[in-house]
């Protein structure tokens, strides 16, 4: 059974690496530059969820809304 992800059953080091290897491309860059999301950073996008301020599901919707991604 897969572990929860929400921030209450995490530590900020468990969502760092929850975001860290969703975030692999495949192309051998470690935190790339968002090439694919075109967010720049793409932690800076799910770093509120690092600090356990919002949920992943949340940083997502927040950034579909800001560039209209449906």
């Amino acid at each position: 059974m897969m572990k929860s992800l929400l921030v209450k059953d995490t530590t900020r080091e468990e969502r760092e690496e929850i975001v860290r290897k969703a975030l692999t491309c495949g192309d051998g860059c470690d935190n790339c530059d968002g090439c694919a999301l075109g967010v720049g950073d793409p932690m800076l996008m799910y770093q509120p969820y690092i600090d356990g301020k919002m949920e992943l599901r949340e940083c997502t919707r927040a950034y579909n809304a800001r560039y209209s991604i449906h």
